[in-house]
């Protein structure tokens, strides 16, 4: 950790992997099927300023096939990605599915999505899939409950993900990288919006001294107001020289109320999903690009932005978007991933200068304007 900020807990550090250095606060762009949607490698890294990526274990073992990457040389090699990749562990796909899987004490049985196909995850093999894909950072299997789980569930939620969490690092130490490079396994910090529950979990990975630790089960339909307390719960008790990941966290403004409490990496698919929809997000605030007040508005798509997309024209990407040209959805991806990483590496600049929570407070004022 390189600095904490005056008056708040948001922290400068850098994270180090045999892929490259990683310098926090970050957010990670979601490549859920070993891709970055409409995004190349090359814009990732050049224009958006990427330092790290995120793929998804269960669409990656479901369609190419753990075979297929493994025969490419890893996830690295099959997508042309050169720098860190972080993976989930799956199991917030997996619980998604609802009546579509059954969870036990030995895992959860699934079906597949895409051919309805049955499937089981278990911590062991969720470890020897992520192995195989060749994350960097791989994430323990678990049980994301829903906002609105009662306490009894969370608590059994809990004590389940804990016994699956204990399976999945032993698995993990007794199994080795298969590319040449070293990987590392992060615990995830379950718990619902139960303050004991959350405390208890965070003792529990504690006791394994993991390189970092994730907060899962938020942003999952509880109040921004609870996924807050929540946050500061946990990293009130997280030790201060390991990074803390918020997983599947969410719009600018959360991003920043995350960092000023502590939180080093997000990731969401926020910016390219709603991009494709029209949703751009600036330092202005956010723009509806279907709205018919930008027809013949000419000006930049961000007059502020860093991305080579945005010298297009409001005008311009409107009607890619009205149109459905795939054109469109990149340009708003682009520019979305590009704020999103700008942000964080301002967040950064202004902790080492002394400077972010008066400008965090500015700034948040500013993010939640519907221009």
């Amino acid at each position: 950790m390189q600095k904490t900020a005056e008056n708040s807990h948001a922290r400068a550090g850098v994270m180090s992997t045999d892929h490259g250095a990683i310098e926090t606060p970050i957010f990670m762009p979601v490549g859920t099927a070993g891709s970055v949607k409409g995004i190349h490698t090359r814009d990732l890294k050049e224009d958006i300023k990427a330092e790290i990526i995120l793929g998804n274990t269960y669409h990656l073992y479901l369609r190419p096939g753990i075979e297929v990457i493994e025969k490419a040389g890893g996830l690295h090699k099959f997508n042309r990605w050169d720098r860190p990749i972080l993976t989930d562990s799956g199991g917030f796909q997996v619980f998604s599915l609802g009546d579509l899987r059954k969870l036990t004490e030995e895992g959860a049985r699934f079906q597949s999505h895409i051919d309805g196909s049955y499937h089981m995850f278990t911590p062991e093999n969720v470890m020897d899939i992520q192995r195989t894909i060749g994350a960097d950072i791989i994430m323990a299997f678990d049980e994301c409950t829903p906002g609105d789980a009662d306490y009894d569930y969370a608590k059994k939620s809990l004590e389940l993900t804990q016994r699956w969490l204990d399976r999945c690092f032993v698995h993990f130490n007794k199994t080795e990288p298969k590319y040449g490079y070293s990987q590392c396994l992060f615990p995830i910090i379950q718990g619902n919006t139960y303050t004991d529950l959350r405390r208890r979990a965070v003792e529990h990975v504690k006791t394994f001294n993991a390189d970092g630790y994730a907060i899962g089960g938020l942003s999952v339909g509880e109040t921004e107001k609870e996924m807050y307390e929540m946050t500061e719960v946990v990293t009130s008790d997280l030790p201060e020289n390991k990074p803390r990941y918020l997983m599947g966290v969410g719009t600018p403004v959360n991003l920043l109320e995350g960092i000023h409490r502590g939180i080093d990496m997000f990731d969401c698919v926020m910016p390219t999903r709603n991009g494709r929809n029209g949703m751009l997000f600036t330092s202005d605030g956010i723009i509806n690009i279907r709205n018919k007040k930008w027809e013949n508005d000419h000006r930049p798509i961000d007059e502020n932005g860093t991305s080579f997309v945005d010298h297009y024209s409001k005008a311009y990407l409107r009607h890619l978007i009205i149109s459905n040209e795939m054109l469109g959805a990149q340009i708003a991806s682009q520019h979305n991933l590009a704020f999103y990483l700008w942000l964080v590496k301002t967040a950064r600049q202004k902790i080492l200068g002394n400077e972010f929570l008066s400008w965090k407070n500015e700034m948040v004022i500013k993010l939640k304007n519907r221009l």
